[in-house]
């Protein structure tokens, strides 16, 4: 194996990586269907609904529930207002934290590449006071495109000092969308096995998994290429 002999930037997916956000967002939208008179959604449908950003989790949740797709900006609003401010439900995943702290302290830039608005993203860090942490931090409607275009993590990549045309880096996500955007800005993905996936891993591309935050910052040292 090769061994990063620099601390290489690290950027991370949010959703179903640092953070177990399915049951703030299983509420909400729970809370705008029954406002709708409509057929409310398991927490496990909610799961497989997301990691595309919230246009794509509300056309599929259109799809399922078969509503009418006219209203989709309507449904947007009321569960953006729903979940702007919801954290109670949402935890970090076992060892995550630290294992951040951990990283930075070893002196790896670190940033954030995810599909949730940016606004909600950063409140979120705030929530659980590990903001400070990330240098960078790339939300779904930072550029116009969203992962799995590689431009964001393309951008989140540059803004922590390294050449996305040959970068030195690595990106860190639990879900189909993460892994071909990483796939297409050509940067190691290292698959976080407890998220929302719906693919069997060895059908993703990807450098290695884990399924415990601990194991992160020795993989980070041992198999990301320098």
């Amino acid at each position: 194996m090769n061994v990063c002999l620099a601390p290489c930037p690290i950027v991370f997916d949010l959703d179903g990586t640092l953070i177990d956000s399915a049951p703030d967002i299983h509420a909400c939208i729970n809370s705008v269907l029954g406002q709708h008179g409509t057929p409310l959604l398991t927490l496990e449908q909610v799961r497989t609904f997301i990691g595309g950003g919230v246009d794509v989790l509300w056309q599929k949740i259109i799809a399922a529930q078969e509503l009418q797709d006219a209203r989709k900006a309507e449904y947007i609003a009321a569960f953006m207002s729903c979940y702007q401010d919801a954290t109670q439900l949402t935890a970090l995943f076992p060892n995550a934290a630290l294992t951040l702290e951990t990283l930075a302290d070893r002196g790896h830039p670190l940033g954030i590449c995810t599909n949730k608005p940016l606004a909600v993203t950063q409140a979120i860090l705030r929530h659980f006071h590990i903001a400070h942490l990330f240098s960078c931090v790339i939300g779904g409607d930072s550029l116009p495109e969203r992962k799995p275009h590689p431009a964001p993590l393309r951008a989140a990549i540059q803004a922590l000092g390294a050449d996305p045309r040959n970068p030195k880096a690595v990106y860190v996500g639990d879900s189909e969308f993460d892994a071909a955007c990483a796939a297409a800005a050509s940067v190691p993905f290292l698959i976080y096995t407890q998220g929302y996936r719906q693919t069997p891993v060895e059908e993703l591309p990807h450098l290695a998994s884990f399924d415990d935050f601990a194991a992160l910052p020795g993989m980070i040292e041992n198999q990301v290429p320098a």
